[in-house]
């Protein structure tokens, strides 16, 4: 039995349908010892291999004079997202021939002003709709939020209403008391220092 009859493959709302000879800014999830990161790739489309859940697509690059190519799974969950830099009007569908060619000769020809718009279109309307299932769970977590803040709210209502008369009026009488104690003191020094005039002179 097939495995790509039972398992159907997810596609990544950040991936458009992009074809060969497009340049593209490809976003991937790589590992580096106890961290990871995205690194960023980009080139040009040179093949891209439809295949169910095997689907994947190369993209090509020179750096420094030298070729280099990456192979990227289609459905990869390591695949953050894929964006549109330029679109390209080729008449293959595998681009091996740009490997024997450099400089201007490896160029691509401008493809379709309208196709890049409709690119650029479908991945942010898909960024602005998030699936269903993201949604229901952000739906989910705001109404737990709210029920949360209420009672909160409660709470806190229910504890400024509870102080008694009584602990109000010792708390006002200990203020009292310590403002008094504070003055005394000030009235001795003042006295002690008429009597010390008095007698100086």
């Amino acid at each position: 039995m097939d495995i790509r009859l039972i398992v159907q493959p997810k596609k990544n709302p950040n991936i458009p349908d992009f074809r060969p000879g497009d340049t593209v800014r490809v976003m991937a999830r790589v590992v580096e010892g106890d961290r990871e990161r995205v690194q960023a790739f980009e080139g040009v489309v040179i093949r891209k291999r439809r295949g169910g859940n095997n689907s994947n697509f190369t993209v090509r690059r020179v750096t420094h004079g030298i070729g280099v190519e990456r192979t990227f799974p289609l459905y990869s969950p390591r695949l953050e997202s894929v964006r549109v830099i330029r679109v390209g009007r080729v008449r293959r569908a595998k681009l091996y021939y740009l490997r024997k060619r450099m400089g201007k000769r490896a160029r691509v020809r401008a493809g379709s002003r309208d196709r890049f718009e409709e690119l650029t279109r479908q991945l942010g309307e898909a960024a602005e709709e998030p699936p269903a299932e993201e949604a229901e769970a952000a739906q989910e977590l705001e109404a737990e939020g709210e029920a949360e803040e209420e009672e909160a709210a409660e709470a806190e209502g229910e504890e400024v209403a509870e102080p008694d008369t009584e602990t109000v009026a010792e708390e006002e009488k200990e203020g009292a008391e310590a403002e008094e104690a504070t003055e005394e003191p000030a009235a001795e020094g003042e006295a002690e220092t008429e009597d010390e005039k008095a007698a100086a002179e």
